[in-house]
């Protein structure tokens, strides 16, 4: 437990990359496995179930402390963190455990889930007394299941990669889909034998940069390209290896139960077959809005009349292996002609290939063609080189999004709430609100991003002193502030006030030109709905 503390205030300590980097490498290099690769689980963004409730840690470390409950919640209102609050109440223990990593999760933490309220608060306490501050932090933190330290899982992989001295793409690779944390599996991420991946095993994605200049100032000619439209569904992977089907989403679920008619129409695909494409709610011909492709996000299994009310396709855009060879490195050209050649002979109603535009198109054409984005319910053009390895991660140069702008409005603030981490004691969590017909402000989005650190620590002065009400951790304010706010797209919603639902909603500018009452209306966003929604 020591060496992983003294890891993770060294990562928390910089907001610099090699130095992090370099903190990440010396740890794997000295680490036992069976501790390693827990670090690489947690660092990797995984997280332990949640075995103990805030409320319970509460009550334990006042009852503890002996300190007024009140007391600590107005802690925790300062702090912002339930695992740094205890932490900093419980009195300095200048020992040091020497209970190593795994067996403080696996003797001590996961059993916790088998037992009885007491018999709980008998070990996390006991763990207090035995563990110095920097461990009982992160005896906390697992404890309450949030594990974050502004590592990245790039960050790790490049450490890993480094220390395996093998390369990172490699690495990434084999930190793909899902994996038990098991000395085994972090043995075998340092093994020399490149052909040894679990067959269910996705490839790391490549994603593409946004482009803000236009085309011909910065990529050349459309003729070097692939065009395709950029559609806004689910990135997934569909895996045919050894006669099975395995459905993997960017975010590495596997989801073969949530889309079982693409589990099924890739059995008509050939063995040794990975394609890359989208995922979409798919009817009649035409794509369905992204909102109904939510209502079978979160299934586990689904019913007859959700496969006949939100039907799912997969739309193909990339061949990642073909024949059981991994074909990353063949230029995009030669990897699209082997995909059409696999999807026109399946013919399947499920499995469909993106459509090309025409390259040989001038970019102003192209440009008007992309402004019926919207009316084809699709963000823009995505552009290819069509001479480019499929690479991982986002690498800048060969794929680029050429999105349309956003739809923009200028809001009210109305409420706040203190960020995590870092920012746990900012107000930097915003919601927004526009003007209804009598006259009212009507709760419209909520945003996170977009604010220099100088104007987030004047809208955190401004909330500290505008409190109208308070709501647990949520402040409504005086509605004095105007934003504006982008996003992607919009669509009716019967579970917001507002009766609207936008992707992606984030602040574009403190509009301090502008008076509360200049903010727009519920009326003038709702005209911003495509016809079909």
């Amino acid at each position: 437990m020591k060496a992983f503390a003294n890891l993770y205030r060294r990562l928390d300590e910089t907001t610099k990359t090699n130095t992090k980097v370099a903190a990440l490498v010396d740890y794997f290099k000295d680490a036992p496995a069976e501790d390693a690769i827990w670090a690489v689980y947690f660092l990797s963004g995984n997280r332990p179930k949640r075995v103990v409730s805030s409320r319970l840690l509460s009550e334990w470390v006042t009852q503890e402390t002996d300190i007024p409950y009140w007391l600590f919640r107005e802690s925790y209102d300062a702090v912002g963190d339930i695992a740094e609050t205890v932490t900093l109440i419980l009195p300095d223990n200048n020992s040091e455990s020497d209970v190593p990593l795994h067996l403080w999760i696996e003797s001590h933490l996961l059993p916790l889930q088998d037992m009885s309220e007491d018999e709980r608060r008998a070990e996390v306490i006991a763990a207090w007394h035995e563990l110095n501050r920097s461990e009982r932090f992160i005896w906390n933190k697992l404890l309450t299941g949030s594990f974050r330290v502004g590592v990245s899982r790039k960050l790790v992989t490049r450490a890993l990669a480094e220390v395996a001295e093998i390369d990172k793409e490699v690495m990434a690779h084999r930190l793909m889909g899902q994996w038990e944390p098991t000395v085994a599996f972090y043995n075998g991420l340092f093994s020399s034998n490149t052909d040894d991946a679990d067959k269910s095993r996705p490839y790391p994605f490549f994603l593409a940069y946004p482009l803000e200049d236009t085309p011909e100032d910065l990529i050349g000619s459309p003729d070097n390209w692939q065009i395709e439209w950029k559609w806004d569904g689910i990135r997934a992977q569909l895996i045919r290896r050894e006669n099975e089907t395995f459905l993997w989403t960017r975010g590495e679920d596997l989801v073969n139960d949530r889309y079982p008619e693409i589990v099924q129409s890739a059995e008509k695909l050939p063995d040794g077959c990975v394609i890359d494409g989208e995922l979409l709610a798919w009817k009649d011909g035409n794509v369905l809005p992204f909102a109904q492709l939510q209502r079978r996000i979160g299934r586990k299994k689904v019913g007859k009349k959700i496969l006949n009310d939100i039907p799912v396709i997969l739309l193909a855009y990339d061949l990642l292996e073909y024949e059981g060879v991994d074909i990353r490195e063949l230029p995009l050209q030669e990897r699209r002609e082997k995909l059409e050649s696999i999807i026109i002979n399946i013919e399947d109603e499920q499995l469909l290939l993106s459509e090309l535009l025409d390259n040989q198109l001038d970019w102003a054409t192209l440009d008007t063609i992309r402004q019926e984005s919207r009316d084809r319910m699709v963000e823009g053009f995505m552009l290819k080189r069509l001479t480019s390895p499929y690479r991982v991660g986002r690498v800048r140069g060969d794929w680029w999004k050429w999105k349309v702008d956003p739809y923009t409005i200028d809001a009210v603030l109305l409420y706040a709430q203190r960020g995590s981490g870092k920012r746990a004691s900012l107000y930097t969590d915003y919601t927004f609100a526009v003007w209804n017909e009598a006259g009212e402000l009507v709760p419209f989005a909520k945003a996170y991003s977009g604010l220099t650190d100088e104007e987030i620590r004047k809208v955190d002065n401004f909330v500290r002193r505008n409190v109208k009400e308070k709501f647990g951790p949520v402040r409504s304010v005086k509605p004095e502030l105007v934003f504006e706010l982008a996003f992607e797209n919009i669509q009716r919603s019967t579970r917001h006030k507002s009766g609207i639902a936008v992707r992606f909603p984030r602040i574009v500018r403190w509009r301090k030109d502008k008076e509360p009452q200049d903010a727009d209306t519920l009326e003038m966003v709702e005209a911003m709905l495509p016809e079909l929604s």
